[in-house]
């Protein structure tokens, strides 16, 4: 069972919209056909003199998965979103369906490869106007983490394959391959073609107890993306991106206690030839979060997990520069209420509230962050 759940991990090529407390069990191959849909709240209030006084953002999402014999699974999933950001100037809004994403994940006879292909269709927002791009850069923002941070693209493929391994008697492993093609769209209204290159995705994860009751997971990926190609010749390159996760998890008296770890590094761009010469070249960048999470059973239908995660975000000024400056931080305290109001229904309430500061033109302002989930899952 380690092994097919590292494997079941691994060869998820493709993130959902969001992470989904509930869905994200390990799955039940009795399952038949499951469905996760609710609303999703983010809001950032900054302090004065801040570009926004406030980012809110809703999202309702909608995933659903069909088991289509033993070997072959198929799911879908889309959302939609709808962001403002209040200015002194004014409000900026986008509003939309994203794009949707049609996954299919075969199992071989063996049982011990899957092979993934993900089609993403382009039903969001191909084109907005250049008016809302400082609210979409808040969006994209990886310290403020939005629920939706993209609303469309021009669509795109992606294959992979995942594969797990005993190592010894109690530990497994795994390793899994991807590659994600882009169509090219025209991503502001009025301006040229864009061409977003390919991304070539390894994956390496290990699973296995410690301990007396303890047990760990970690993963490493590593992303490598091509050059992005405006029309009229002009590019953009990204450095390599080098991604570490790590949970432990162990009894806690009568709960249990769940810690993790994650840090994404982006490093310099290494495409420097003649094409890419004169190419806008995307700095350093580094995000790490470490959270903790008490989840204690209060019945056998309801259960609460207090929890608490700090991130912050760091970045270089240029592609120049050595070091990396602070963008922000932030603190998460929180917590999750789950009821299974039957075999096949089950609610997850979530609530959380984020402090923090971030980088202001020299300064730093603060931030306070609600954040409110309700999502419903059905299985049958």
């Amino acid at each position: 069972m380690r092994r097919a759940s590292l494997l079941l991990l691994l060869a998820a090529i493709s993130p959902l919209p969001l992470p989904l407390p509930i869905a994200a069990q390990e799955p039940v191959a009795e399952v038949a056909t499951a469905g996760n849909t609710g609303v999703v709240f983010d809001g950032y209030y900054f302090g004065s003199g801040f570009a926004f006084t406030n980012v809110v953002q809703w999202t309702v999402p909608l995933i659903l998965a069909q088991h289509m014999g033993p070997r072959l699974t198929a799911d879908l999933s889309a959302a939609f979103a709808r962001a403002s950001g209040a200015t002194t100037s004014g409000t900026l809004e986008v509003s939309g369906v994203t794009d949707t994403d049609v996954r299919a994940s075969w199992a071989t006879v063996s049982g011990h490869l899957i092979i993934s292909v993900v089609a993403t269709l382009p039903t969001g927002k191909k084109a907005v106007s250049d008016s809302t791009l400082p609210l979409l850069s808040a969006l994209a923002t990886e310290l403020l983490a939005f629920t939706t941070p993209t609303f469309g693209s021009g669509g795109g493929a992606t294959g992979g394959v995942a594969t797990a391994f005993r190592l010894g008697e109690r530990w497994a492993g795994g390793v899994a391959a991807s590659y994600r093609w882009h169509a090219s769209y025209t991503p502001i209204a009025g301006s040229g073609q864009l061409e977003p290159g390919g991304e070539g995705r390894m994956r390496l994860g290990v699973e296995g107890p410690f301990g007396r009751r303890g047990y760990f997971r970690g993963a490493a990926v590593y992303t490598a993306s091509g050059a992005d190609t405006l029309r009229g010749g002009s590019r953009s390159i990204t450095g390599d991106r080098i991604l570490v996760y790590s949970s432990a998890g162990f009894p806690a008296g009568s709960s249990n206690l769940a810690l993790y770890a994650y840090d994404m590094y982006r490093l310099r761009p290494r495409a420097y030839n003649t094409t890419n010469l004169n190419a806008v070249q995307v700095p350093r960048a580094n995000v790490l979060a470490v959270g903790a999470r008490l989840e204690r059973t209060l019945s056998p239908a309801l259960s609460l997990a207090p929890n608490l995660e700090f991130r912050h975000e760091l970045a270089a000024l240029d592609t120049s520069s050595a070091g990396l400056a602070l963008l922000g931080w932030l603190v998460r305290p929180g917590v999750d209420l789950r009821y299974r109001a039957s075999g096949q229904v089950a609610l997850l309430v979530q609530g959380q509230v984020a402090f923090g500061r971030l980088a202001d033109n020299g300064s730093s302002v603060s931030l306070v962050g609600p954040r409110a989930v309700v999502l419903v899952d059905v299985t049958r």
